[in-house]
Parts: structure tokens; sequence; C-alpha cells
């Protein structure tokens, strides 16, 4: 089983491919406008393509560099440090496109040059050419005309731009659908029993939600009451049941009847998600093994690391900081919330396409727990890659039509006495504030590229995560930050009041600038709170010192949030100590 778990995980990540740097994209995706199948090289997503092969064609040039090698060289370096089960596709692709890099390469044409005469950077009509880098001397289109020559006397490039679906062939078929099953619904793409739990970790597994303790029962998951107080097994996976022989009470219900339990569930976006890429995948001086050895769970996580997250997260971070998550906090505030989480975040998630993605939430009025929701969409009502971004931007009207549409929804699935958390939007002038005259992961040996030349990139190729904000116009910032504030005070009304018969609703700005605060008295800078390699994500350092800001918010204005403090949770762990993994 263990096996072919792990085959059916390789070969899942080769398919993923092609969709990451689409999915990687916080732009939102309008309502059911998912890829119709995987295309390694199609122009479906030409802007993500061009921004993959630009990134990759840097790592490259820069390996070849850093180590005084040939590009052929670096080619077989780069692959040697993915997992060896990956490794052959790798190498495909090295055989497939190899040579052309190397030629071009030693010719010193930089990564834009290369990737506009492959095909796979594209001039739309009317519009400049997009580049990273400071362009050649003797000017970016006559550098692009020369490698096309170049590339003209290649019949084997012409084979290979002509491979594109790799979802047709007849053995691939069903993966591919299964494949967009996960990305469409956001559901584990293993669940034997169909309760929207899992056993295994990514694909939106347990990283995601709590883990099943039992995949083949449907009766049995994080969240619910126990049946029959779990005297004869854990009903519902916090790892609590049986009979305490000393007085015949079972320990479900001793321990966790009067204890208030509650579970936590975010409905968020790639921040919620906690979209990073590690920079050590982009930075030669630091890449090894060691560094590529998370891949394929990263590629099946969507580029996202729910598990470290701030409302979610229940594992030590392996990505820089520290992780502190609400979730943890009622864990340790009351031990029979173990496991109670669920993590509904997707990239590109706004107010809009959360209609959808919240039909994935698990829970039963009358067999489950009441939940704290957090609801945070902190900026893709306002951003988006499009040219023209302030009318792609939601308007307050939209705003609470949504927001309205969504609460409705969760009235009519959470259990009486559940408490719904509204977060408003952040100020992302921070961003350009503190990052657009620094060097970015891939600008660094050579310092060559700063944020302020990456954002021009994207934003020219429109598959910017921010249009508004990520961008040398300070009016265009400013206004998109009054959009941002004007969506927020629609969040703090719908809170002030509105009422629903089966939550109370609360609202919280966003804390970035006390979190900032909070980082400088450490000693910390502020641009250490952003994601390195995007420039835009908050940073696993962000996440963790905002969940304390927003639970000492809760602790001092919404005590009856976060329930009681459980006497017992001591001599839970001690009877239950091997019953408390997550």
């Amino acid at each position: 089983m263990r096996g072919s778990r792990q085959m059916l995980l390789n070969l899942f990540c080769i398919l993923w491919l092609p969709l990451l740097l689409m999915a990687a994209s916080p732009s939102p995706l309008a309502s059911g406008n998912y890829p119709s199948a995987p295309s390694l090289f199609s122009g479906m997503y030409k802007g993500h393509t061009c921004v993959g092969c630009v990134l990759v064609v840097s790592v490259v040039e820069q390996l070849a560099q850093w180590h005084n090698s040939t590009v052929k060289a670096a080619l077989e370096r780069l692959c040697n440090y993915i997992p060896e089960d990956l490794q052959g596709f790798c190498y495909l692709l090295a055989e497939l496109y190899g040579p052309h890099l190397a030629e071009l390469i030693d010719r010193e044409m930089n990564a834009d040059v290369v990737c506009h005469s492959l095909k796979l950077c594209k001039q739309d009509t009317g519009q400049p050419l997009c580049h990273l880098y400071p362009p050649p001397k003797v000017g970016l289109s006559t550098a692009i005309r020369k490698a096309k020559r170049i590339m003209k006397t290649s019949k084997d490039l012409k084979s290979i731009m002509g491979f594109s679906n790799l979802c047709a062939f007849p053995l691939l078929d069903k993966l591919c659908e299964k494949i967009k099953y996960v990305i469409r619904n956001k559901l584990p793409f293993e669940d034997f029993d169909g309760d929207k739990f899992s056993t295994f970790p990514t694909l939106r597994g347990y990283h995601w939600r709590g883990r099943d303790c039992n995949d083949k029962n449907s009766t049995v998951y994080p969240g619910r009451r126990p049946d029959n107080w779990d005297v004869k097994s854990d009903s519902n996976c916090n790892g609590i049941w049986g009979v305490d022989p000393k007085d015949g009470i079972p320990y479900e219900e001793k321990f966790c009847k009067d204890a208030d339990s509650r579970g936590v569930v975010l409905l968020g976006d790639s921040a919620g998600a906690h979209f990073h890429i590690p920079p050590e995948w982009m930075t030669v001086t630091q890449m090894s093994v060691k560094a590529f050895a998370n891949l394929p769970m990263a590629f099946t996580d969507e580029l996202d690391w729910p598990q470290f997250s701030e409302i979610t997260g229940f594992l030590n971070s392996t990505i820089g900081g520290w992780t502190d998550s609400l979730y943890l906090r009622l864990r340790r505030r009351n031990r029979c919330n173990h496991r109670d989480l669920q993590n509904i975040s997707q990239n590109g998630g706004s107010s809009a396409n959360f209609l959808d993605l919240i039909k994935s939430l698990s829970r039963n009025q009358l067999l489950d727990n009441p939940a704290i929701v957090v609801y945070a969409t902190i900026g893709n009502d306002v951003c988006n890659g499009e040219r023209d971004t302030l009318a792609h931007m939601t308007t307050p009207k939209q705003m609470l039509s949504n927001v309205m549409q969504a609460l409705q929804f969760l009235n009519s699935r959470l259990p009486k006495g559940s408490h719904v958390i509204l977060t408003g939007l952040v100020d992302g002038r921070f961003l350009w504030d503190n990052l657009h005259d620094r060097y970015h992961p891939l600008g660094q040996l050579n310092k060559d590229v700063t944020y302020s030349q990456l954002y021009s990139f994207l934003n020219c190729l429109q598959v910017s995560p921010c249009s508004g904000w990520l961008t040398s116009n300070e009016t265009l910032r400013n206004l998109t930050s009054e959009r941002a504030l004007q969506l927020s005070n629609v969040l703090k009304e719908i809170a002030r009041s509105e009422k629903f018969s089966n939550f109370d609703i609360f609202y919280m700005d966003f804390p970035l600038r006390q979190t900032a605060a909070e980082w400088r008295q450490m000693g910390g800078e502020p641009w250490q709170l952003i994601e390195p390699v995007d420039g835009f994500h908050p940073s696993q350092i962000a996440a963790a010192l905002g969940t304390n800001i927003t639970w000492q918010k809760a602790l001092h204005e919404w005590p009856q949030v976060l329930g009681k403090e459980n006497p017992f949770n001591n001599q839970i762990e001690a009877i239950f100590k091997d019953q408390g993994g997550h």
C-alpha cells in the first residue's frame, strides 16, 4: 500500500507540474473557471509559462556560473538535487531543452531572450516585450531575433513544441480527471468513506483537515460529538475513548462533557493556505539535495503549507520561523479539541469564489461540535493581474452580497453556538514600501533583479498577484488601499448589524501593522514578514506573530469565542499521551 501510494504521488507530481504556476497565482479565478486539462506546452497560461521558463533558465545559468561548469553540467546538477523518483522527468526535459539552452546561454543570452526564442514567452500584439532582467546592450528585440535564427535550425525543438497534452495518454486520463476534481472541489484525493477527512497528508488530506482515524467508517471523523461517549472506540478522532476502570465512567464523559469543545475552520485565500516557495529552490548558493527533499509534498499541497499556517497549523515549521496557530492554542486550552480543524482555503480565493469553496465544509448541525469560522479574504477582492485593475476589483455592493450569501450558507451548516470572525483586508502598500529596492533571491548572486523589476515583469505578463499594490505607481497603490478599506468597512458593518440563529459574528482588522511593530521590538526587519520568492504573501514569522495578536484580542474582547479552559488537560495528556499525534 505504501509503495503504491508513493508511486501515485510521484506520477501526480509530474502531472501537477504544468498547473503549479497557474494554481500558485493568487489572482482570483472566476467561479468554475478551472483548467480543463494539464497542458505542458500549450499557450493556455502563457504568462505563467513564461515566468516558469525565466525562473528555471535563470537557475541553470546561475548554477553554471556558481560552480564554474558547463550548462549541461548545471542541468544535470539541478536534476540530481530533486528527489530520485522525479529525476527521470527532469532528465527528459533536460534532454529536450538542454542543447538549446546551452547554445543560447553560451552566447551570453539571458533568460528573457532564451524564453522568448523558445516561444515560452510571447508578446501580445501592441504590447511591450516583457523582461525580468535589464535588456542586452544590443536591445531585447535584436537579441531575440538573433536567438530565433539559431533556433530555426533545430528540427528537434519543433517536434517538442508539438507535444501538448499529457492527459491525452489513456493510462493518465483518469488520474487527470481526479486532479481536476481535487482542484475544483478542494476535497481529499484519498477519502475512502467519503466523510471529507483523510489518512493521507497532502492532496487536500490531513495537512488541510484533521486526520481521519477510521477511513472506512463515514460516521468517524474529527469534530463530531462522541458516539455513546466513545466507550468502545474513538468516534471523533481526538484520541480520548474507553472507560475509566476506577469508576466505570467513560473518559469522554468525564473529561469532555462540559468542556465547551469546538473546532476551528478557515475560509481563506493563498495567505490562509500559507503559500510558500522555498527560497533555496531559486538561490544557487543554498541549493542541495536536502533543500529539494520536500518538493513532492509542496507540489501536492499546491505550494501551500497549511500545516504551519496561522489558523490551522499543527506541525513544527520546517520553512523558517515557528508554528503558532489558533488551532494549537484552542487545543492547549481544551485537549478535547484535538484534530478538529479544517483549512478550506485556495490560491486565488475571494469573496466571489468562496460561494463555491465553502461547499466543501464538513459540519453536521445535529452530530458535530460548534466551530469558530475565520473568514479571511485579505487581498484578492482588490488584487488581480489586469492592466485596468481598478475596474476588476470587487465593489462594496458586491462584497456585501457575496459575504451575506456565504454567511447564510454557514447558518444552514454550523451547529448552534458557533462563532464567525470576519477579517478585514490588508493594507498592501506595506509590500512595495519594504521590498521594492531589495534584491530578489534570483538577483542576489549578480545583484541584477530587484523586487521592483519582478513586479514590473509580472505586471507586463498580466500575471501579477496584485497589480494595484505591486507597482511603482503610488497613486494606484493608494487607490487600491482605499478600496480595501471600503471593503473592510462592509465587513465591519455586517458584524455590527447582522444576526444569525446559529452563530454570533465579530470583526477584526488584519493585524499587519501590529505584527510589524511587534517584530521590530524583537529586533526584526519589516521585509522579513513577507515571503521572499513571491514578494506578496505573509511569511512564517508573520503568521506566528499574527496568531498571538488574534488570540489576545479574542481573549480580552470575545472570551466566549474561545470556550472554557479544560481543567482535565493534564490528566488527558497523562492517560492518552500516545493518542495525541496529529
